[in-house]
């Protein structure tokens, strides 16, 4: 048996939102307009289908920016996020990265951070890298699925605990099919999951205690 933690990526694991920088690539409009569809989504007002194929259309990314948002991540991870997984991990905690980003830019943090495990969103491209779409079976491209993966999860590694960490009410969701979700909000506190979460935290090295 097993203790799980599902960490979000963007403004948890760091600073960013990988889809916004994609979107800041394309010029001040585009990155409005693509900022303002994230929060709507984030904030828990809009569904995660209504725009997570219309962001993308709009950006149209290539294989290279999406590996630029992967160094960008890194340069912008949580400062104490280091410290603390290490920490976890010697509790016996196995930590998976669980998001709505894309896979392709979110494994170079992984990597950084010693997680081996990223459910996320996997982007397609031309053989020139020009974007051809994304994998439209990946559960975090829409609503409740992050529940998809963290029931998953919990009977694959036959989970006595399953904890969910996060910042967006995609998943403060998952609260239903995690034992406890913890809201973070070092760099955005949104009203809906400060108010639901089970715990609320500012920096992950506050985790250990809420995880006793």
């Amino acid at each position: 048996m097993s203790k799980l933690l599902l960490l979000d990526c963007d403004s948890t694991l760091s600073a960013l939102e990988g889809i916004d920088e994609l979107g800041r690539l394309r010029g001040p409009a585009t990155f409005k307009a693509v900022e303002d569809m994230t929060n709507a989504a984030m904030n828990g007002g809009t569904p995660m289908e209504a725009i997570f194929a219309k962001r993308l259309d709009i950006i149209q990314p290539t294989k290279a920016e999406l590996e630029s948002i992967g160094a960008l991540y890194i340069s912008t991870v949580e400062p104490t996020a280091v410290a603390t997984l290490t920490q976890l991990r010697a509790a016996g905690w196995t930590i998976i990265i669980v998001s709505g980003g894309f896979t392709q830019a979110i494994r170079p943090l992984a990597d950084f951070l010693g997680i081996a495990r990223v459910e996320a969103v996997v982007l397609k491209f031309k053989p020139d890298g020009s974007y051809a779409g994304f994998d439209e079976t990946c559960p975090t491209c829409r609503t409740k699925g992050k529940n998809e993966v963290a029931r998953r999860l919990r009977a694959e590694f036959k989970a006595t605990t399953v904890v969910m960490v996060g910042d967006g009410a995609s998943d403060l969701e998952v609260k239903g099919d995690a034992d406890v979700m913890i809201g973070f909000g070092r760099y955005t506190q949104r009203p809906k999951v400060v108010a639901g979460a089970d715990q609320f935290i500012t920096s992950l090295d506050q985790l250990p205690a809420c995880l006793g």
